[in-house]
């Protein structure tokens, strides 16, 4: 499971791991303040603020260049591009600062970002070892020409599977970052699966965009979202050759937190082949009947 979903609610698991270790350390901290010293719930809150801040910052400058052109993407959050351990040790040296400050806060604080850092740090544990223990799902799925293939078909290299649909405005912006990657990286195989839409509008919305995209399928009951644990969109997922789940990312990629996410396949090795499609599989999606092409 890669999200939690209530009702028409749906929050990653990794963001809800993040506010459970807040409100834990927040819980500690104040339970021991109980018994003497300062309520540490105020400070708490600025020390996982100051952390996620030293994350993006970190993560900002290792991927620079896919930046450098466009500053405004570095106040864009929405991509989930952070890099934890500069956070993490960020925030446990701030606490330590405050600590030595103020020691009244001292044995609330330390005992409120132990317990929060040490739950975030497990369940994450525990999380990836989930997801690196589950398998590319045996899922049937139409092509454009409207033919029945099987997920599996295109085992046998690196894949990367989109979940998409052209009402989700994160999905639409994320198109020409995934387009542009297709193209950089022959070695990989991307799947674009479409959800619960007609081959008519997908076709239309593609044209309208100039977008250029090989292997869009599509998933009219949503089964591959269900599978994989995922009903938010878009979701991105990363499959080794061998149909073992390499990492996932939920919400819109940019060409940063992409370019992170593909680290996982190694260097691009343009010299193999990816997977290919089946002999009967359409790679592109055929003109809308109202379209000239």
């Amino acid at each position: 499971m890669l999200t939690f979903t209530l009702g028409t609610f749906a929050i990653a698991l990794n963001h809800l791991l993040l506010i459970s270790a807040l409100a834990l350390a927040t819980f500690v901290g104040w339970r021991v303040a109980k018994r003497g010293g300062e309520n540490p719930e105020s400070a708490l809150f600025s020390l996982f603020l100051l952390g996620m801040l030293a994350a993006r910052i970190a993560f900002v400058l290792m991927y620079w260049p896919h930046y450098r052109n466009d500053p405004w993407q570095i106040i864009d959050l929405r991509d989930g591009g952070f890099l934890a351990w500069p956070g993490v040790i960020v925030l446990l040296l701030a606490a330590l600062y405050r600590g030595w400050r103020r020691p009244g806060l001292r044995r609330p604080l330390g005992f409120g970002v132990v317990s929060g850092v040490a739950f975030w740090l497990l369940a994450t544990l525990s999380l990836n070892i989930y997801e690196q223990g589950t398998r590319l799902p045996e899922i049937s799925l139409r092509n454009a020409a409207g033919e029945t293939v099987k997920l599996s078909d295109y085992q046998g290299g690196p894949l990367v599977i989109n979940l998409w649909a052209t009402w989700c405005p994160p999905c639409r912006r994320e198109m020409p970052v995934l387009e542009n990657a297709q193209q950089q990286r022959p070695d990989l195989t991307f799947l674009f699966v479409n959800q619960a839409e007609s081959m008519q509008s997908v076709a239309t919305f593609l044209e309208t965009q100039g977008l250029s995209l090989n292997n869009v399928l599509f998933d009219r009951g949503g089964r591959l979202g269900q599978a994989v644990g995922s009903m938010a969109l878009p979701t991105t997922l990363f499959y080794s050759p061998d149909g073992r789940l390499l990492s996932s990312h939920l919400g819109e990629l940019s060409n940063a937190s992409l370019a992170r996410a593909l680290e996982s396949f190694g260097e691009p090795n343009l010299n193999s082949n990816p997977a290919a499609a089946p002999a009967t599989s359409a790679r592109k999606l055929p003109c809308p009947a109202s379209a000239t092409c």
